[in-house]
C-alpha cells in the first residue's frame, strides 16, 4: 500500500480539533518513550528494561481511546549481534507482562534490525508504518498519532505522513527542527504527560 494514498490535505484546519476514537492507530516509539533509554547503548535484557512512571496508566487510558496501538522500534543491536530476535521478544513480552494487568495492550510490535540507515524499515524511513497498514488496512494515518523521544521519530512520521508528531523530552532538551521549522506538532517530559492531554479525546491540529 503506498503511503501517499492515505494522506490527506489539510491546508485550512490549522485550527481543527479532531476527536480521538476507535478508528485512530498510536505509533509508538519504545525506548525513551516506554522505557528507560540507554543512551549511547540498549536494553539487551529484561534485567535492564524499565518502565517510566506514569506508563502504565497512559497505555491502560491509551487501550480505551485507540483501536491499534503499535510500536515501531530501531533495534540495530540484533544486526551487530548483541541481542537474538528471541531476546527481544521476550523483552516484549516481559513489556506486556507489566501493561496489561493494568489495562494496557500493545497489537503490534515492529522492529528494524539491520545495521544499515537504507534499510527500508529502519527510522526515519516509513517501512514500519507501511507494514502496519498492511497487517491493519483499516489504519488511517491521518487519525494516526506518533510519539517518540528522537528526531529521527519524527522524521519518520512526517515521511510517512502520519497525522500527529509528538515529540517527548525524555533523552533530548531540544526539540527536533528541519529546515528551521518544527517537526513536532507537540512537545512533553514523558507518556503520561502526553496521555494527559488527551484524557478528553481532543487533539487540535497546530497551525504550523
Amino acid at each position: 500500500m503506498d503511503i501517499a494514498e492515505n494522506k490527506k490535505e489539510i491546508a485550512g484546519h490549522s485550527e481543527q480539533v479532531d476527536t480521538i476514537d476507535a478508528s485512530w492507530t498510536l505509533f509508538l516509539d519504545r525506548d525513551g518513550v516506554i522505557n528507560e533509554d540507554h543512551v549511547g547503548g540498549y536494553t539487551l535484557s529484561i534485567s535492564e528494561f524499565r518502565l517510566y512512571e506514569g506508563v502504565k496508566e497512559a497505555m491502560a487510558q491509551f487501550a480505551k481511546q485507540f483501536g491499534k496501538i503499535v510500536i515501531c522500534t530501531n533495534q540495530r543491536c540484533i544486526g551487530r549481534g548483541l541481542l537474538t530476535e528471541q531476546g527481544l521478544a521476550d523483552i516484549h513480552r516481559y513489556l506486556l507482562e507489566q501493561i496489561t494487568p493494568a489495562g494496557g495492550r500493545v497489537d503490534h510490535f515492529y522492529y528494524a534490525k539491520e545495521l544499515y540507515d537504507s534499510d527500508p524499515l529502519r527510522k526515519p524511513n516509513p517501512g514500519m508504518a507501511i507494514a502496519a497498514m498492511e497487517d491493519y488496512p483499516q489504519i488511517n494515518l491521518q487519525k494516526s498519532i506518533m510519539v517518540g523521544n528522537n528526531p529521527s521519530d519524527m522524521e519518520f512520521a512526517l515521511n510517512a505522513h502520519i497525522g500527529y508528531k509528538v515529540f517527548l523530552h525524555t533523552t533530548i532538551d531540544e526539540a527536533p527542527t528541519k529546515e528551521g521549522r518544527p517537526i513536532s506538532d507537540f512537545n512533553y517530559n514523558s507518556l503520561k504527560a502526553f496521555a494527559d492531554s488527551i484524557k478528553n479525546n481532543k487533539i487540535t491540529r497546530p497551525s504550523h
